[in-house]
């Protein structure tokens, strides 16, 4: 598989991670653009179950916050803006979280 291809699937489900991380793995030469957006999207995954998590016990705990939920689209507005950036190689940070996963996933660089 191609680099860019890669990039892309690392945000792609977490079976899509694993494939990415897998094949990244095996290069003899690896590529910063792909582990950079294995972090991203492991990061992303992380936050994102976290964080439905926490909005489903709140608003389970008070019904009337139903429209906390709405953080969904902002999560879906964070994943399209990574796949769009490992469509185009780029290596920018997720908006509002990315910068918190930069260099924190140290297996990925071995």
């Amino acid at each position: 598989m191609s680099n860019k291809t890669l990039a892309i699937l690392s945000y792609i489900t977490i079976i899509g991670w694993l494939v990415a991380y897998f094949n990244c793995k095996d290069q003899k030469t690896k590529s910063d653009v792909v582990t950079y957006h294995l972090e991203q999207g492991l990061g992303f995954f992380i936050v994102s179950i976290v964080l439905n998590i926490a909005l489903s016990v709140i608003t389970s705990l008070i019904p009337s916050l139903y429209f906390i939920n709405l953080i969904g689209i902002l999560l879906l507005i964070i994943w399209i803006i990574g796949i769009v950036n490992a469509a185009n190689e780029e290596k920018k940070p997720l908006l509002l979280i990315g910068k918190m996963f930069e260099g924190k996933f140290g297996f990925l660089h071995q």
